[in-house]
């Protein structure tokens, strides 16, 4: 692995690998275990899309890890002003040992990655969102114990986490159901990775028919960052998509809840449902500075 630009990249047992890290990686921080893997390395941090999450999981993993994060903002890089991405790919290259990178664009990641001469971490953009979706597996598999079996469910816009949700639960034998409103549905380029597993991934209109029987159901704001304008059309058109007492009450009794945060709640999920299922929300969210760092060892260790 040389880089991490989406989960359709790996395979079910290079994300097995990860998985199997974090864990380790998770029992040291727990156990006052020093784990200074990446001593010395410099990670540099590129923000187009400002995050809580994002921003404070790699700062916190890289030190950890006895390593250096510098935060750049769109204002503090010469690419904000129309630097060439692959002129700033090569320059950052002679200067750090690694970049993340959140941003809109997946051409844009790709393009670090091709002119660059280091390792580069897609840390969201509007295609995919491969680290969020690594601490969601890694969480799933702390409660259930297991992938093989289990039913994953999303319900709401078919975006970037929808896109790396199917692609991690399917790739390790999850099966997956999306339920999305019309207009909204996950792009073709997924629903055609999805025909590798016949049998194994539905897509609906109807929430109801998508939450049965599942084992873990994902869901995400109706207006992801960057669609503030559409909104008020969103929050229309999105009525019925909610994961609510009786969307949980078709799902196994011991059916988990994931959510990427932020949470609006009494919109995409109800408070009742998001407070049952919050000690599952927020290890998913701690999950991130794991499944994170994780990534980076493998990225940039002995490199």
């Amino acid at each position: 692995m040389e880089h991490l630009l989406t989960l359709e990249q790996l395979s079910k047992e290079e994300l097995l690998d990860i998985l199997n890290l974090a864990d380790q990686l998770k029992f040291q921080k727990k156990n006052g275990i020093p784990h200074e893997l990446l001593k010395g390395k410099t990670l540099g941090m590129i923000f187009q899309k400002s995050s809580t999450r994002t921003r404070v999981s790699f700062e916190v993993g890289m030190y950890e890890l006895g390593g250096y994060a510098l935060f750049l903002s769109n204002r503090d890089l010469q690419i904000g002003r129309g630097e060439p991405v692959q002129d700033t790919a090569r320059v950052l290259s002679r200067y750090l040992d690694g970049i993340m990178i959140r941003t809109f664009e997946q051409k844009e990641v790709e393009d670090l990655a091709k002119y660059g001469s280091i390792p580069v971490v897609n840390a969201l953009t509007d295609y995919c969102h491969p680290c969020q979706v690594l601490a969601d597996l890694m969480t799933i598999r702390e409660f259930k114990g297991a992938f093989d079996g289990l039913k994953a469910v999303f319900i709401g816009d078919g975006n970037n986490m929808a896109n790396s949700i199917i692609v991690g639960c399917l790739r390790l034998g999850m099966k997956v159901a999306i339920a999305s409103p019309k207009g909204y549905e996950v792009c073709d380029h997924i629903v055609d990775f999805a025909k590798q597993y016949p049998g194994m991934f539905e897509m609906t209109n109807d929430p109801m028919v998508a939450a049965k029987d599942a084992d873990v159901i994902f869901t995400d704001v109706y207006a992801s960052m960057g669609q503030e304008s559409e909104a008020a059309v969103r929050l229309k058109a999105f009525k019925g998509f909610q994961v609510n007492k009786e969307l949980m009450a078709v799902a196994h009794d011991d059916c988990m809840v994931q959510h990427c945060l932020p949470a609006h709640r009494g919109e995409e999920i109800t408070a009742e449902v998001f407070e049952a299922h919050a000690d599952e929300i927020f290890e998913e969210a701690e999950n991130r500075l794991h499944a994170q760092k994780a990534v980076l060892v493998k990225l940039m260790a002995d490199k």
